[in-house]
């Protein structure tokens, strides 16, 4: 359900900024502030806080919200092992003690109960309350809470309260020019400049799809995994066809229509 990364200062996570928002999370984490970072699916905020991460030197704690994770996953509960009740630490719980940075993806699939537990932590107080042993942890320094979500995908049913969006320092990604996308693809693949540019392409007249025949858009991450395939020997067509067409459409016509594209794109 979550996973820990830490990178030294030699194995920062190759990241291609587009604006200020390294420097905002600079300030953002020297002055203690939690961050929400906004942005359609794949374009580059699990990287970003990877890449953040690292060039702080702190542990990562990522976790993928969903509508079943409750209080107690992020927190930690009671467990029995060998005839003893013992506690275990959730992720957050971790990060807290750690003074690393948690990060909960695609928070507005958590239920509103357990984004409550956020509350404490995400204001000036910057403490854990755990009720079930009784402590109340507070976060030391170097501490940070990231949450993110895609807001195309926000209803009334699913979306943060505003008393928890209001607690947050708030940055809004978007997909990187052509330019910077094409940069993307050969520092993350080592894939030759045409492809790349060739990639991103495609991806710029799939997102024209976006609402029309497509819910989703190609995301600067399956165009890396296309370019990774490329690069590893499987040919173009067939490399964007499994990651991108087959990736963004069930519907065989459609799926047609946009090898199409592909194959134009090629020459073939």
């Amino acid at each position: 359900m979550d996973t820990k990364t830490q990178h030294t200062a030699q194995e920062l996570p190759f990241y291609d900024a587009t604006g200020n928002e390294v420097e905002i999370f600079d300030y953002a984490w020297k002055n203690r502030l939690p961050l929400l970072i906004k942005g359609p699916t794949g374009c580059g905020k699990t990287r970003f806080v990877s890449y953040m991460a690292a060039r702080l030197g702190l542990p990562l704690y990522t976790v993928a919200c969903h509508d079943d994770l409750t209080a107690a996953d992020l927190v930690g509960r009671h467990l029995i092992g060998d005839g003893a009740t013992y506690w275990s630490d959730g992720p957050l719980t971790r990060a807290v003690r750690e003074g690393g940075i948690c990060y909960l993806d695609e928070v507005v699939e958590a239920r509103k109960d357990t984004t409550v537990v956020l509350h404490p932590l995400a204001d000036d107080r910057r403490v854990l309350p755990i009720d079930r042993t009784g402590e109340l942890i507070a976060a030391p320094p170097s501490f940070m809470l990231i949450v993110s979500y895609n807001p195309g995908y926000q209803n009334l049913m699913k979306g943060l309260k505003p008393s928890t969006r209001q607690r947050f320092v708030s940055l809004r990604f978007e997909f990187p020019s052509a330019a910077r996308e094409q940069a993307i693809l050969i520092g993350e693949t080592g894939i030759d400049a045409d492809t790349a540019k060739r990639l991103v392409a495609i991806g710029n007249s799939l997102r024209a799809l976006k609402d029309r025949d497509l819910e989703e858009v190609a995301s600067t991450r399956l165009l890396v995994y296309a370019a990774t395939l490329i690069k590893a020997g499987l040919t173009p067509v067939e490399a964007c066809r499994v990651t991108l067409v087959e990736s963004l459409t069930d519907d065989i016509e459609t799926a047609e229509a946009l090898l199409e594209i592909v194959k134009a794109t090629f020459g073939y």
